[in-house]
């Protein structure tokens, strides 16, 4: 693991509310910002964003820079006023692309998981310890590989690396398992225990429940929505999960 550097927002004259709870999470494969239309258009993925008003939000595939690729999360950034990570899975020159957080709430520690599986197409995971006016979250952001073997490798790495009783964890992305009782996904439900997955992929009519969100402890997610406006819909291939979670 290998710590991150955080973009910080910029300083804004408001006063905080102190409560945090409850809080809205949220996570977002966002194709690169290319629509379902094929047109490259950040905009209509921050204005998605602004349509959900999460607190914190989980982003997959998102181009972080490079001599050929443009920064989305800035852009991102810029739309929000949130704090945002990185943690790039491809880190070239001419072009890095992986998974990012965006927060309202600082990040006080972050740190970023390779999550490679030999050959494959890189993949890693995002860890964030979030501060929420005093109440610490630990989120895990990540995207899982495309074969089963990949991701079973890839989540018994997750589940060895991330769990801790000192903080509440939620483990929330893109988990790329098409199976209902898929190994990988059924050790996550042994670990997180079961919650609801409603289906985000592809998003005009969506068939499967690619994208997920656990907490641990479980009683704290209080309820899971899919976003689906016509916005959403076509911004993206996937939509976007949220839920709320309660202290």
């Amino acid at each position: 693991m290998n710590d991150l550097t955080l973009v910080e927002p910029p300083v804004r004259d408001t006063v905080p509310d102190l409560n945090p709870w409850p809080l809205t999470i949220a996570t977002y494969n966002i194709h690169g910002a290319v629509g379902c239309d094929g047109k490259f258009n950040p905009d209509r993925v921050a204005q998605v964003l602004k349509e959900i008003n999460a607190d914190i939000v989980a982003l997959q595939e998102v181009p972080l820079g490079g001599t050929r690729t443009p920064n989305v999360l800035n852009l991102l950034q810029e739309a929000t006023g949130f704090v945002a990570a990185e943690g790039p899975a491809c880190d070239k020159p001419e072009r890095r692309y992986g998974n990012a957080v965006l927060t309202r709430y600082p990040i006080l520690s972050l740190r970023s998981i390779d999550l490679s599986f030999g050959s494959r197409e890189p993949r890693g995971a995002l860890d964030a310890d979030v501060n929420c006016h005093g109440h610490m979250l630990r989120v895990v952001a990540t995207h899982l590989g495309l074969r089963p073997a990949e991701r079973r490798d890839q989540i018994r790495r997750l589940l060895q690396v991330f769990d801790t009783d000192e903080m509440p964890v939620i483990l929330l992305g893109d988990i790329n398992e098409w199976f209902v009782w898929g190994r990988s996904l059924r050790w996550l439900v042994s670990h997180f225990q079961a919650v609801p997955a409603p289906k985000t992929f592809p998003s005009r009519h969506p068939v499967f429940a690619l994208d997920r969100i656990w907490i641990r402890p479980r009683h704290r997610l209080v309820h899971v929505e899919v976003h689906a406006t016509p916005l959403a819909r076509i911004a993206s291939d996937h939509l976007p999960l949220v839920a709320h979670i309660d202290g």
